[in-house]
């Protein structure tokens, strides 16, 4: 099987489908601070003749904004003060893939540089490379499957906006957890999101409904870190506009309404040169005692780094007991209601971590989760015995339970600077600032309905 019939090309591929008009459109995607794909579509004649380093120009606000793609204060990236000039987004050729629901369209995922070529600290996707080397220095890779669920409605994303997303109409009005009757009503649309992500080179493993009205999730093998997270943006776009396409929608917030959360399990494991487990061995459960210090580091630093695993103020309403969204941090075998969650058996032993919600950035909650399992390994920290029972009535530290609470542990975590450095802290507090001032500044549905007459 080729690269091409893999949904993948390489460089010279798409030079050569270019030439025969075969592909008339190249996206250069950067990922922003929400973890979304923003970039241009440049016509594929002028990349193959005119852009040989695959290198094009985007206002620096892009890393340095809002949902709402607001100008807002207080980044040293960039400023009004500073110009918001251009950064450099590079493009890596070792990501082209082809984007099957455009036709004759392919993306190439880029780096982000300032104008003079040294790389831009803050880019989530550089994040997560610097993690990634650190695990290299060692002799070891990371492996990671995202698991996200989405809700879909019956109405398009224009309607919903109109009707400020009130009367909207999910696409199962019932729960359909593993229900095949409930997904089959939903199967065209699942179905073509299926194919599409398989011909854009991802490896589908299943589909199936969940707890909440119209909730679902597709499943997908695992990836290296960075290759992974690629393709979860890829996914999560492409998801939504399919969904468009179809006169429908579908949205990941982190939680909807007062049932069920979207969330975005995340697997991880370690193999080294020789692509052995690292976290298979003799010790308990057949866990190594690498596996044990990088799962202790989880649960001692996963207050400080929460707010990379739960970026938004929505974020904090999945943490809701027995919801299967964690409020505990603790570990299990198999158990769903701690955070984090061992499964598999030998060589597929790994962790899940089962904090993010749907509206996560992947590279930084990726990131997040080696930087605090490399800290554990370094400390040598013992690992506590698995928890059995219910989580949700344990004596344990919690999940942070507001993005200012999160906000404040990640700005004073040493753990987090050493990881990271003070760079991209203090642009991710920042980023939780503009969101928690916005917000309280913000006055909702809830306050008029419930204020506007009986108080």
């Amino acid at each position: 099987m080729t690269a091409m019939t893999r949904g993948r090309l390489s460089r010279d591929e798409l030079l050569v489908l270019i030439e025969r008009d075969e592909v008339d459109t190249v996206i250069l995607a950067i990922t922003d601070l929400q973890g979304r794909l923003q970039g241009k579509r440049v016509d594929a004649r002028f990349f193959a003749d005119d852009l040989t380093s695959g290198v094009v120009e985007g206002c620096s606000y892009l890393l340095a904004s809002d949902v709402d793609m607001r100008t807002v204060d207080g980044f040293a990236l960039t400023s009004w003060e500073r110009g918001y000039g251009d950064l450099a987004f590079k493009a890596d050729f070792a990501t082209i893939r082809r984007v099957p629901w455009f036709e004759r369209t392919v993306i190439i995922f880029c780096d982000v540089e300032t104008t003079d070529g040294a790389p831009v600290a803050a880019s989530p996707r550089q994040v997560l490379q610097r993690q990634v080397r650190r695990l290299a220095e060692r002799g070891w890779y990371g492996l990671t499957g995202t698991e996200l669920e989405f809700i879909v409605f019956n109405t398009s994303y224009e309607d919903a906006w109109n009707s400020g997303y009130r009367h909207m109409v999910p696409a199962n009005q019932y729960n359909v957890d593993y229900s095949l009757q409930g997904t089959s009503r939903v199967e065209p649309l699942l179905g073509r999101i299926r194919r599409s992500m398989r011909d854009a080179g991802m490896v589908v493993e299943s589909v199936k409904g969940e707890c909440n009205y119209g909730q679902h999730e597709v499943a997908f093998k695992y990836a290296t870190l960075v290759d992974k997270c690629d393709e979860h943006g890829l996914y999560k776009l492409g998801a939504k506009e399919i969904a468009a396409q179809e006169g429908q929608s579908l949205t990941f917030m982190a939680k909807y309404d007062e049932r069920e959360g979207n969330s975005c399990h995340i697997h991880l494991s370690l193999r080294d040169e020789h692509d052995h487990p690292v976290f298979a061995g003799d010790g308990d459960h057949g866990m190594s005692s690498v596996f044990q210090h990088f799962l202790a580091g989880q649960l001692a630093y996963g207050r400080e780094l929460a707010l990379l695993l739960a970026p938004n103020i929505n974020s904090y309403k999945r943490f809701v007991e027995g919801s299967f969204a964690p409020t505990a941090l603790l570990w299990g075998i198999d158990n769903r209601t701690c955070a984090f969650r061992v499964v598999g058996h030998g060589p597929s032993i790994r962790f899940e971590c089962r904090i993010p919600g749907g509206d996560v950035n992947q590279y930084m909650a990726v990131a997040a989760l080696v930087a605090a399992g490399l800290r554990g390994v370094e400390e040598g920290l013992s690992l506590a015995p698995a928890f059995t029972g219910n989580a949700y009535a344990a004596d344990a530290p919690r999940v942070p339970t507001t993005l200012r609470e999160a906000m404040e542990l990640f700005d004073n975590s040493a753990v987090a600077r050493d990881a990271f450095g003070d760079e991209v802290v203090d642009h991710y507090v920042q980023a939780a600032r503009v969101e928690v001032d916005t917000f309280n500044a913000a006055i909702t549905d809830w306050e008029r309905y419930r204020g506007f007459e009986r108080l």
